[in-house]
C-alpha cells in the first residue's frame, strides 16, 4: 500500500491512501498511517543544525572536535592525519570520509564518539560517500543546545509546525497505525514480511539522527512547506531564509553523488542539477531524500510543488529510481494547473 500527498502553491491538492498497511491483519492503508522515514530524517536534522547557526552558537565551519573532542585524533584508514579537520559541514553534505551502517551503538553520545574514534575513508572534502555524518551533527546539537536531540526537534520544529505524529518513540496508538515492511516472497512471487533494525522500536531505543523518525504523510508536508516557505510556517519563523539558501544550494561542488544521476548535494538535502530518469518531471533545482523502504519527499521551488510517497518495502532495489516515484511526479505535474 502506498500514502501520496501533493501540495502545491501552499495547500495540499491530494491526498490519497490505496492498498494495505498490514497484510496479515486485513488493516487497510489511511492517510494517517505512520511509516518509518529511515534517511528523509536526515533534512530534519540538517535544519536543528541550521537553527544553532542562525542563534550564533555554532558555526559549519566549526571543527567536529569543538564540540566531540575525541575527534582532534582521528586518523586516516592507514593512520596517516588528515589534512584538515572533519567539519559540521562536512557532516551535513557527506564529504567526512565516515563509515558505518548508521544504525546507533547505545546512545547518540556513545555513537558519536565511537565514529571519532574510527578511521576515515579518505581526507575531508575529497569525495561524497552517503554516511553517518548526521549523527554526529545531532550529538552536535545536543552538545551545543545542552538537550537530548529528541526533545530539541520537538521543541523548535515539530510543535511550532503541529507535526504532532513526528517521533523517534512512536506510542501504542501510534504502532497499531505503523504500516509493516514487506519483501518479495520466495522466487519473487508475492510478497513476505520483511525485517529491519529501524522497525525494532523498544524503550531502550535512542534518537537516531540518520535515519529514525516515524512520521505521516501530513506531518512532512508541514515540514517541506517550511522549507518552501524560506523558513517559516503559520507564523512560526524555524529557519532564517538564509540557512534555508544554504541547505538549499550545491555544498558539492563538482564531486560525484547519489542516488541517482545528475544530483548533487545541499546540506541535508539531495538537489536536482540535471533532471533526468527518475527526476525527469522536476525543475533544476528541486531537492528532497528518500528513505530506505522507499519513502520519498521532494520539493520543486520553481513550481511551489511538494511530492510525498510513503510505502514500506525492502529488497526492491533503488526507491530514489523506483517508477512509483517518478510515475508520481511526473503525474502530479501534468495534473496540477
Amino acid at each position: 500500500g502506498v500514502v501520496s500527498l501533493i501540495a502545491a502553491k501552499g495547500r495540499v491538492v491530494h491526498l490519497s491512501a490505496v492498498g494495505n498497511a498490514d497484510l496479515d491483519g486485513q488493516r487497510a492503508m489511511t492517510t494517517d498511517t505512520v511509516f518509518a522515514i529511515a534517511s528523509m530524517t536526515k533534512p530534519i536534522t540538517a535544519a536543528s543544525v541550521m537553527i544553532l547557526q542562525d542563534e550564533g552558537k555554532l558555526k559549519l565551519d566549526d571543527p567536529i572536535s569543538k564540540y566531540i573532542p575525541v575527534f582532534a585524533s582521528i586518523k586516516l584508514k592507514g593512520g596517516a592525519t588528515p589534512s584538515r579537520p572533519v567539519t559540521i559541514r562536512d557532516c551535513l553534505r557527506h564529504t567526512n570520509g565516515l563509515v558505518s551502517d548508521q544504525r546507533n551503538t547505545g546512545t547518540l553520545q556513545e555513537t558519536a564518539e565511537a565514529l571519532g574514534r574510527s578511521e576515515l575513508a579518505f581526507e575531508p572534502g575529497s569525495k561524497w560517500q552517503y554516511g553517518p555524518g548526521l549523527s554526529v551533527a545531532g550529538r552536535v546539537v545536543e552538545v551545543v543546545s545542552g538537550k537530548p536531540f529528541d526533545v530539541f526537534l520537538a521543541e523548535r520544529i515539530f510543535k511550532p509546525l503541529g507535526m504532532n505524529e513526528t517521533t523517534f518513540h512512536p506510542n501504542e496508538a501510534q504502532l497499531k497505525r505503523l504500516a509493516k515492511l514487506y519483501q518479495p516472497g520466495k522466487d519473487g512471487k508475492g510478497l513476505q514480511p520483511g525485517s529491519h533494525w529501524l522497525f525494532e522500536v523498544s524503550d531502550a531505543t535512542t534518537p537516531n539522527p540518520s535515519g529514525g523518525l516515524y512520521s505521516t504523510a501530513t506531518d512532512l508536508v508541514q515540514f517541506y512547506q517550511m522549507v518552501l516557505n524560506d523558513g517559516e510556517l503559520n507564523g512560526h519563523r524555524i529557519l532564517s531564509e538564509s540557512a534555508v539558501k544554504e541547505m538549499t544550494s550545491l555544498q558539492t561542488e563538482k564531486l560525484e553523488t547519489g542516488f541517482t544521476p545528475g544530483n548533487g548535494w545541499g546540506l541535508g538535502f539531495c538537489l536536482v542539477q540535471e533532471p533526468q530518469g527518475p527526476t525527469a518531471a522536476l525543475s533544476k533545482g528541486s531537492f528532497g531524500h528518500g528513505g530506505a523502504f522507499g519513502t520519498q519527499g521532494w520539493i520543486d521551488p520553481s513550481r511551489r510543488m511538494i511530492f510525498v510517497l510513503l510505502i514500506a518495502r525492502t529488497n526492491f532495489g533503488n526507491g530514489d529510481a523506483s517508477e512509483l516515484r517518478s510515475e508520481l511526479q511526473r503525474l502530479a505535474v501534468e495534473a496540477v494547473r
